[in-house]
């Protein structure tokens, strides 16, 4: 058990914050000692990674206590939310870069500020709409917690190298995509997907790479940005490598 001033330690939570959470009923202690001491164990904890990536989100802490609380809620289906809208993020912000190194070698005299595609790099729509898809479902997940850990402090452009780096993990395994998903040489690059994914992102364990493996074909966008760094197909084959990787483990 720790005390609220360890648990504030430990999170970065303020203990005015704490205070607050157990005031309405969003974090409650697991229990109060005679002296007045709020306790929190690891279950109190869980919930507050929670809350802190709801906070993160914007989500209002009314409407976090009403999500966390309700029977509905699913941290396995949460989990395959949140990378998806990590990873539309981090597209957007490769768009920027681009348009931003397009800015910089065409310069702004040479650019067409009416055109279609000017502005297309700001375009948060698709972000804003996978949010309100999953906000009333989203939960909080270690995965999310260690992400945001690895990242922080990360410039948008070395986020930007890291999901090209992983993009040419599946550009290479798109080269043997007319062999096996069974084939030594597929399974050894599933391996090093597997491992690239822990080293940047999150721990890869077989249950989110099995997961991953089937959202590289389900999501629209995921498949098509798979499918043009390693060619028309490679999505598939890649699901297909991550299934047999997993059942052989």
């Amino acid at each position: 058990m720790l005390t609220v001033n360890e648990v504030s330690k430990l999170t970065g939570v303020s203990v005015r914050s704490l205070h607050h959470y157990d005031a309405i009923g969003l974090l409650k202690p697991a229990k109060v000692t005679d002296a007045g001491y709020r306790l929190y164990g690891d279950d109190e904890l869980a919930r507050l990674q929670n809350i802190l990536l709801f906070r993160e989100l914007q989500f209002p802490l009314k409407q976090i206590r009403t999500i966390l609380d309700s029977p509905d809620f699913d941290r396995r289906e949460a989990l395959a939310q949140q990378i998806r809208l990590l990873e539309l993020q981090l597209a957007h912000t490769q768009e920027l870069i681009l348009f931003a190194r397009r800015l910089q070698e065409e310069g702004v005299e040479k650019m067409d500020m009416k055109a279609h595609d000017t502005f297309e790099a700001f375009d948060t729509t698709e972000i804003k709409q996978y949010e309100e898809e999953v906000r009333e479902r989203w939960g909080g997940t270690k995965a999310y917690d260690e992400y945001q850990r690895k990242a922080k402090g990360r410039t948008d452009a070395e986020q930007a190298e890291i999901g090209s780096q992983l993009m040419e993990h599946f550009a290479g395994i798109g080269k043997l995509r007319q062999g096996s998903p069974a084939d030594e040489a597929v399974q050894e690059k599933i391996a090093a997907i597997q491992a690239f994914i822990t080293e940047h992102y999150y721990q890869c364990t077989d249950e989110i790479l099995r997961g991953l493996g089937g959202m590289y074909v389900d999501d629209e966008r995921m498949r098509c940005n798979i499918d043009k760094a390693g060619g028309e197909g490679t999505a598939v084959f890649v699901s297909q490598a991550i299934a047999v990787y997993c059942s052989q483990k």
